[in-house]
């Protein structure tokens, strides 16, 4: 089962694509989101990779960091960033997809288990302020962007 609104965010470390290590504890103090995607280069995952990419920079604006995040490895995940013209996007490799379970967006699916396309939105200490499960990539990192305008705005 998915992390819903109110939940604590695991700790979790991880290095992105980037070369950025993340850890979660270090992420309090603004807000973040952090979405997951199944596989790299399919269209769902390209489509909704490529506008998180091209948002990339209104997110930094409002103060939020964003994170995809699935298996692989970083050297994959360098390269599904670039070819998606979204090379500064920071996308966290997973391999053994422990993060994964721990947000509860592993699990079964068509052809075996695998990541479910879900999203969070992390709120500046380390709570789940949102939670959007079984996401379609079109429009939803416009979506995102708004409700992260709008906690920032509550305050």
């Amino acid at each position: 089962m998915a992390l819903k609104s109110g939940s604590r965010v695991p700790e979790f470390r991880l290095t992105a694509g980037t070369g950025e290590v993340v850890d979660s504890r270090e992420l309090r103090g603004r807000p973040w989101v952090i979405y997951f995607y199944p596989k790299d280069h399919t269209s769902g995952c390209t489509i909704e990779t490529r506008a998180f990419g091209r948002l990339l920079e209104d997110f930094r604006a409002v103060g939020a960091a964003v994170y995809g995040c699935s298996v692989g490895d970083i050297d994959a995940k360098r390269d599904f960033a670039a070819s998606c013209g979204a090379p500064d996007l920071p996308l966290l490799a997973d391999p053994d997809h422990r993060v994964a379970e721990m947000f509860g967006t592993w699990g079964p699916r068509t052809g075996g288990e695998g990541v479910h396309r879900n999203t969070f939105l992390v709120d500046s200490e380390g709570v789940v302020a949102r939670a959007w499960t079984g996401v379609q990539p079109e429009g939803h990192a416009e979506d995102v962007l708004q409700a992260v305008r709008e906690l920032v705005a509550s305050g």
